[in-house]
């Protein structure tokens, strides 16, 4: 994860911390001291098999000493919490959000939690509401989606993830309409897309989700000028992932719109590989960057006062900035997680490398974890990060 976890060396926090043999099960026969050489233990097992019966000897152990590769590391010890101290809030919920007699239905669970595998890959989603929000009795402002369009190996698995905006009442609601909303999107129109992946259009998937996600984040604009509030105030950051389950395709596809993180696990190293939005080539223009030397006309612009000029009363006030579009498609190597969360897993991630480490160390064994330990180290805690959490992590085969 570039700083984090790519310049560690072996050892450091980044990667797996310990080198543990696997040691060979128990044969009821007391085992050479804690220590002894293995040149002991093989001359006394030659003396146990000596006789006219015993088995022909086997060919001398190799005297090479075993390397890191040679010997398998356990998985890290699930841990409550890394860094410095332990968080100010209590690990677990105090307060429940409050609920209307009427609308029973904008409740929003403390945890959600799913997983599936398809393919090559084996899929573990979480989403749990922050400390602070636990301890505060709000609801969850993170939304999770994941949703299978189509059958065998022609199926597309969506993952669909959300922040409502801070400090609103609705942001609980805005998040799941996002999330519905792209996942309509995709639903209608995943043949196409699976298709897309399966031959490699980069081109046509980037322009066709770009379009399908501005039309869900439209509606969300629509949907609050619909309850007379101001668009920020019913908007969210959206990412999502695109996982063919044909076996033979191994294409990950990532979009979305705002905060967040995507990092990929590979070779005992984080990687962050979020798309960065690039800066706009050539010279600035007027309207946008620096102001020219002169007009068309040859006046020279020598001072600007700073003053803003008043909008146009036939003009519509303009919209304020938009978020820009983040888009990669990416092929996947056996052994390589990918992780794909909201700000509320990715700041942490890029703040502590003590977390980094961690994760390595549960995350890098030959097989996923289940769903519960994924939970578990989903949530794992750091001082001074109490956002809620959404995470989705794909384990290649």
């Amino acid at each position: 994860m570039g700083p984090a976890g790519a310049a560690d060396a072996p050892g450091s926090a980044g990667l797996v911390p310990q080198d543990v043999p696997w040691g060979p099960p128990s044969t009821g026969t007391s085992a050479p001291p804690q220590g002894a050489p293995l040149a002991s233990s093989a001359a006394a097992a030659d003396a146990r098999n000596t006789g006219p019966d015993a088995d022909p000897p086997a060919d001398p152990p190799s005297s090479r000493t075993p390397t890191r590769v040679d010997l398998p590391a356990l998985p890290l010890d699930p841990v409550g919490h890394v860094g410095s101290g332990p968080p100010t809030y209590e690990a677990e919920p105090t307060a429940l959000p409050p609920a209307d007699p009427d609308d029973l239905d904008d409740l929003v669970a403390d945890t959600v939690l799913d997983g599936a595998r398809y393919g090559a890959s084996t899929l573990r989603a979480a989403s749990v509401r922050g400390d602070s929000a636990r301890f505060r009795g709000e609801p969850r402002r993170d939304a999770l989606l994941t949703a299978r369009f189509g059958t065998g190996e022609h199926a597309l698995v969506l993952v669909a993830m959300a922040t409502g905006a801070r400090a609103t009442p609705g942001a609980h609601r805005a998040a799941a309409e996002a999330c519905h909303w792209i996942g309509r999107a995709v639903g209608r129109s995943h043949a196409r897309l699976a298709e897309d992946i399966r031959a490699g259009r980069r081109g046509d998937l980037k322009s066709g989700l770009h379009r399908l996600t501005d039309r869900s984040l439209g509606k969300l604009r629509a949907s609050a000028a619909e309850q007379g509030i101001e668009p920020e105030e019913y908007a969210a950051a959206l990412r999502c992932l695109l996982l063919p389950a044909d076996p033979e395709c191994r294409t990950r596809v990532f979009f979305g719109v705002g905060a967040g993180g995507l990092f990929r696990l590979r070779d005992g190293e984080w990687q962050d590989i979020e798309p960065r939005v690039l800066d706009v080539p050539g010279e600035p223009v007027v309207g946008f960057g620096s102001l020219p030397a002169e007009t068309p006309e040859g006046d020279r612009l020598t001072m600007d006062l700073g003053i803003p000029t008043p909008p146009s009363p036939y003009e519509p006030a303009p919209e304020p900035p938009r978020e820009p579009f983040r888009f990669r498609a990416s092929v996947a190597r056996p052994g390589d997680t990918l992780l794909m969360c909201t700000g509320g897993l990715a700041e942490p991630l890029r703040g502590e490398p003590e977390l980094c480490g961690y994760l390595t160390g549960r995350w890098s064994g030959p097989t996923p974890p289940g769903l519960a330990e994924f939970l578990a180290d989903a949530q794992v805690r750091v001082k001074g990060y109490a956002d809620d959490r959404t995470a989705a992590a794909v384990w290649e085969a």
